[in-house]
């Protein structure tokens, strides 16, 4: 299968359909093209999610590529910001080039990137135990990151396969005697969770004990399912729920939709926060580390969130989009099966309910 095919979501049976159209989150009348038009050409920075947003699994979503290459023309930015941190940059970059958007280093950031720079500035030269792929310890170690290498139950400054090293302990007292305990030997100070595609019960094991013996418990990102081009798979947030039940002890999570993300892309693009709009398929993250930061969010139906979802979410979008490719439409000036693209006031009302 080509990695430049584009997809759109399968129906029930089996049968492709648009993607939703346009519905707006507030107002007492539909916009017209030329108002929608304006707040796009607003913004100067456009910070895109990748998984359900630009592609799903290996393909394109239909109209992205064209957004991208437009943004361009304009003279405006593009930064690709994932929360998936099973991959490195580099596999991001690789993977767009693939897919015909090739990019710079500069152009893409991950939530992996975002606890890097947390870590360097918060808990220099501290110990840390990731739960992640070996391409997020390898970002970790080319950074400098202290690794915790549990074979030896010692720190080191890369990550290998690990093996529980338990060392004995003499009884605490005579009424202990005849008993031996079993205790880590030590302990590193932080344990990072990821997006973990390798996770086996050994990690998960050693990530609830080490938290429990005191060690800083963090988050890579919060969402909890990844899409993909046949659904949905477990995600970091659905990795420390299981942590969480089990040691009592909640994370602090990076990446998107929290503050650390924002000021990080500010500081690279040097862009001002208002001329910013943050673009995903997630109401809880991509769309709340806009509205929640000063910035714009803008929600596209093309991956995890549906049209009823908006309703009940405390987060509500500035703007609501079926893909890239209508938003692509309505910047370009374009229309949609030979209507004003945005401009459907039945599915508005529908959404306003």
């Amino acid at each position: 299968m080509s990695t430049q095919e584009h997809v759109r979501p399968a129906e029930a049976d089996g049968q492709e359909t648009e993607f939703p159209k346009t519905v707006m989150p507030g107002g007492p009348e539909v916009p017209d093209e030329k108002t929608r038009a304006e707040k796009l050409r607003e913004i100067d920075l456009f910070v895109l999610d990748l998984d359900g947003t630009f592609y799903l699994g290996d393909r394109l979503i239909d109209g992205a590529l064209d957004f991208v290459n437009d943004v361009w023309k304009r003279g405006k930015k593009i930064l690709f910001f994932t929360n998936n941190s099973s991959r490195s940059p580099k596999v991001y970059m690789e993977r767009l080039a693939g897919m015909g958007c090739p990019i710079s280093r500069d152009q893409i950031m991950t939530s992996g990137d975002v606890t890097i720079a947390y870590l360097r500035e918060t808990y220099p030269g501290k110990t840390v135990y990731l739960v992640g792929t070996p391409a997020l310890e390898e970002s970790f170690r080319q950074e400098g990151i202290c690794l915790w290498d549990c074979g030896d139950a010692g720190p080191r400054n890369h990550a290998e396969s690990v093996t529980r090293d338990r060392t004995e302990v003499e009884p605490r007292n005579q009424a202990d005697a005849g008993q031996t305990d079993m205790l880590p030997a030590s302990r590193p100070d932080i344990v990072v969770i990821g997006f973990d595609t390798t996770l086996t019960y050994e990690k998960l094991e050693r990530a609830c004990t080490y938290i429990r013996e005191g060690a800083v418990f963090l988050a890579t990102h919060l969402d909890i399912n990844c899409p993909t081009e046949y659904g949905f798979m477990p995600d970091c947030g659905a990795i420390c729920a299981a942590v969480t039940l089990s040691t009592g002890v909640e994370p602090k999570y990076l990446g998107k939709p929290f503050q650390e993300t924002v000021d990080m892309v500010l500081l690279r693009t040097g862009v001002s926060r208002e001329r910013v709009a943050f673009v995903g398929d997630r109401l809880y993250t991509d769309v709340a580390v806009g509205v929640n930061h000063g910035a714009k969010g803008f929600l596209v139906l093309s991956g995890e969130t549906k049209l009823e979802d908006i309703k009940n979410s405390q987060v509500k979008p500035d703007e609501v989009y079926g893909s890239l490719g209508e938003m692509n439409r309505l910047l370009c000036g374009g229309t949609q099966d030979g209507r004003t693209a945005g401009n459907d006031p039945g599915v508005w009302r529908e959404f306003r309910k």
